[in-house]
């Protein structure tokens, strides 16, 4: 790393919502070599085994338990690696927003959730949308592991793999249930083994075969709306209740309000496919107006990031807002985008 390089040191902790989309990784670890991720770390028992056998690569871990993030920056901070870092992250955030297509040379995923319950199965890592995103930045001749010990899963694995033509597998079957050669046995795997149930051991390579264009999606302008209510700041967090805003396949929770010297600041959730956040809206007296002038804007809480669920979130306050008194209200100008 040069002594150039804005990016935290190596041993803080990162995350997707503050690295630039997307990153930039020739210019994050200061040289230019293959690029390896493992998605959720876990313990990091084979991150740290990647790391000192593969020194000639870029390693990037993926998590989102911070008791194994801050083991890890230790872990990397103990042996002053500096081609490793770790991402407090979904897999489906980095994926879509922090890489670019083909530029992974390998995807390891070790032992997965299962998430057993039927409630619960959208979270489970392999699924269609998240492995067509995993294909797109693998780069041709790029390979992707996956190691489960959970039948059932391996069985939905082997159908989603064989169903992406551009993925070929390097066992003659879908799976081994022998380990891919050079790999150490990781903590769980170990228990899996004590406790009597097999292990199933996938090795697949990216083909020559063309995938649909999976562009990284990008941070939208930063939202804000200035708009005039005759209403005071109290009688608007007096009248406010829980509400809910969708568009699509993004949901917003306008979920609590606060007041604060000068400002109301609204608790919002926002979810999209590839991204959640957890954040806060301000209204305040627009600075320079008059009486009843207000500003409606993100604030830092959370290190949002401007996306569609934002901006959505931005759109149904101020509508909710506006419709409080509905013929002496109005918008004076706002900054959101209306499509991508």
């Amino acid at each position: 790393m040069t002594a150039q390089h804005t990016l935290p040191p190596f041993h803080t902790q990162h995350s997707a919502l503050s690295l630039p989309w997307p990153v930039d990784w020739t210019q994050f670890f200061g040289s230019t070599r293959p690029l390896v991720l493992e998605i959720g770390f876990g313990t990091g028992t084979f991150l740290e085994h990647l790391a000192a056998t593969h020194p000639d690569k870029h390693l990037v871990g993926l998590e989102i338990s911070n008791q194994c993030l801050v083991k890890a920056e230790r872990m990397i901070a103990r042996h002053r690696y500096s081609h490793v870092a770790v991402i407090h992250s979904r897999a489906e955030t980095a994926l879509h927003h922090l890489f670019t297509p083909a530029s992974l040379d390998a995807v390891y995923v070790n032992f997965p959730d299962p998430w057993f319950r039927k409630e619960h199965s959208h979270r489970r890592l392999m699924q269609r949308d998240t492995l067509d995103a995993i294909v797109s930045r693998l780069k041709p001749g790029g390979e992707f592991f996956l190691a489960t010990d959970i039948r059932d899963y391996a069985d939905m694995a082997a159908d989603l793999l064989a169903d992406t033509p551009a993925l070929q597998s390097l066992n003659d079957g879908a799976w081994s249930p022998q380990p891919t050669p050079g790999r150490i046995v990781t903590k769980y795997e170990a228990k899996a083994h004590r406790e009597g149930r097999s292990c199933y051991y996938f090795a697949w390579r990216r083909t020559e075969v063309p995938v649909p264009e999976l562009p990284v999606i990008k941070e939208w302008p930063m939202p804000h709306i200035v708009l005039e209510s005759p209403l005071s700041l109290d009688t608007i967090r007096e009248a406010f209740a829980p509400f809910h805003a969708h568009d699509g396949d993004i949901h917003v929770g306008i979920n609590e309000v606060f007041r604060g010297r000068n400002s109301l600041l609204f608790e919002i959730h926002a979810s999209e496919p590839t991204i959640e956040q957890h954040t806060a809206l301000s209204l305040s007296p627009h600075s320079g107006a008059g009486p009843g002038s207000f500003t409606l804007q993100m604030t830092t809480i959370g290190h949002p990031r401007p996306t569609r669920g934002i901006h959505l979130a931005v759109r149904g306050l101020a509508d909710w807002i506006l419709a409080l008194s509905p013929e002496q209200s109005k918008i004076r100008n706002e900054k959101l985008a209306d499509g991508e």
